[in-house]
């Protein structure tokens, strides 16, 4: 592969990159006041990464998951048996970093599928594969966003004021983004917004991400608490509301940060268009329904505190629930790489697996 798809970085605002054998992340917890970029050499210590949130978002951690496996199979002894089966213990540790996003799964899931059928050329082979395929989806995320953004920019109205919840954008995928790459495709296309976000407690995911890496595009954007977001909707000052996805049901049921559902409820309440963009590796149709989504439960620390200080009584208990469910009937439209299911649905879900997607036409 050219060392030119190996380093999109330079081209397109990534939180990660394979950098010969070596996996380089952003660290998204000291965003927005320090800019560190920390080198992984150990699969191990991606699967932390995930599990610390140094990356997060769904469609990140797919392709911080790919590239995990690539590098544990570079540790593994070269004899095919001890090989395969330290293989496999590699993707059930990075596989079990993150319950909720789809994407992780599916990624280590797609690298084991590709090694089993590469194993009989040999453990050298393997280990081509795995790392070509690990750049591979990266580069096919980033070019997912770009077809999420130009399909969902066609639903947004010029002047509009959007709002966003967490951080669905280029920090949150490969690049690009798909909630924010939903408002980037309408500024390319000539659109004037203006972007509202959600500071999204208790880990400020749209207070410190998303406001940075809007700030950093030049693209309007305004902070608000997370309990303002119902005033502004009654004031008619939200004209619509476009989030990112962990997990989407076969039903159209959605998973996102938690407060999502709340935000989508209020939505309703005031005929606010409330959209979904996510590619199409989000959708679980293993899954009939977010009921059966499971829900991860977060550190205590990330309520009781604000970075170091401390703002919870000591010995008060907490619930740290990172997403929640939004049912489909709230959600107006799923924005995918491949077409838009509106309204989800079963029928409009399926339908999305029936087309192709060219991602190389997006280089």
């Amino acid at each position: 592969m050219s060392d030119d798809k190996r380093h999109l970085w330079k081209k397109v605002l990534s939180p990660l990159y394979w950098d010969d054998g070596k996996v380089v992340m952003l660290d998204q917890r000291l965003l927005p006041t320090r800019e560190v970029w920390n080198t992984y050499t150990d699969h191990a210590q991606v699967a932390d990464a995930i599990r610390e949130m140094v990356i997060r978002g769904a469609p990140a951690i797919g392709c911080a998951a790919a590239m995990g496996v690539a590098l544990g199979a570079r540790a593994l002894p070269g004899d095919p048996d001890p090989f395969w089966q330290g293989l496999l213990q590699v993707c059930a540790r990075i596989a079990g970093a993150r319950p909720t996003a789809v994407n992780l799964s599916w990624a280590v899931q797609r690298q084991q599928q590709l090694a089993e059928r590469t194993m009989p050329q040999g453990v050298l082979a393997v280990r081509r594969a795995l790392e070509d395929e690990a750049i591979a989806i990266w580069h096919e995320d980033i070019a997912c966003c770009r077809a999420i953004g130009k399909l969902g920019a066609e639903l947004i109205p010029d002047g509009a004021a959007v709002l966003t919840h967490c951080n669905a954008g280029a920090l949150a995928t490969g690049g690009y983004g798909t909630a924010l790459g939903v408002v980037r495709g309408a500024v390319e296309a000539g659109k004037r917004l203006r972007v509202y976000a959600d500071e999204t407690r208790p880990f400020l995911q749209g207070a410190r991400l998303t406001a940075w890496e809007l700030q950093h595009d030049g693209i309007d954007v305004t902070v608000i608490p997370d309990v303002m977001a119902g005033a502004l909707m009654s004031k008619g000052e939200i004209d619509c509301i476009v989030v990112g996805a962990d997990r989407i049901a076969r039903n159209g049921d959605v998973a996102n940060k938690i407060g999502t559902y709340t935000v989508a409820a209020l939505a309703a309440r005031h005929g606010v268009p409330f959209y979904v963009a996510a590619p199409r590796s989000t959708i679980d149709r293993a899954i009939a329904s977010g009921a059966a989504i499971p829900i991860e439960e977060r550190p205590a620390r990330e309520v009781t505190h604000v970075g170091a200080t401390q703002i919870v009584p000591e010995g008060v208990k907490t619930r740290n629930m990172a997403f929640d469910v939004t049912p489909a009937e709230l959600v107006a439209a799923i924005i995918t790489e491949v077409g838009i299911a509106r309204p989800p649905s079963e029928t409009t879900v399926d339908a999305l697996f029936e087309r192709d997607f060219d991602w190389r036409a997006w280089e």
